[in-house]
């Protein structure tokens, strides 16, 4: 079963693709300066990967709404709670920087307000269930995005 933020993630995508092919205006970049765009994509994918391979190493589901079985604190995690999340944020807005427009950066504000508002405390909630005092530390010493 795939999990629902990405496929929060991969409509998102389509629709700053719409934005880029409607030809929605205002424009912020042309081009080439909307290669900027590359930076924040390739870092999100790296931190998508990365983080993967921390839930694979450990062992571990990745499902967003599945029960945790294990506290993954190292890699990504090591520097920010949900860097699956902080990963999908950055590939958003480099895609919106590639379209250029401005209206393609509401994308990566709803994802962000669905990660904070939806996802994560569900996420919070689960893991302080089942790590109690492991996960308090971690929480106090690891911040949420960066």
């Amino acid at each position: 079963m795939l999990a629902l933020p990405p496929i929060h993630v991969i409509v998102l995508i389509i629709a700053i693709k719409a934005v880029f092919l409607a030809d929605l205006g205002p424009q912020l970049l042309d081009r080439p300066a909307v290669l900027i765009g590359l930076i924040p994509l390739i870092a999100g994918l790296y931190l998508l990967v990365s983080a993967r391979l921390a839930f694979r190493r450990a062992k571990t589901n990745v499902m967003t709404f599945g029960t945790p079985d294990r506290l993954v604190t190292d890699g990504p995690f090591a520097f920010s709670r949900n860097p699956m999340y902080l990963g999908f944020l950055l590939l958003l807005s480099g895609t919106a920087l590639l379209a250029g427009y401005a209206a393609g950066f509401i994308a990566p504000l709803v994802f962000f307000l669905f990660a904070s508002f939806w996802y994560i405390p569900f996420e919070e909630r689960a893991a302080a269930r089942a790590f109690g005092h492991e996960y308090a530390r971690y929480r106090a010493q690891t911040r949420r995005w960066v």
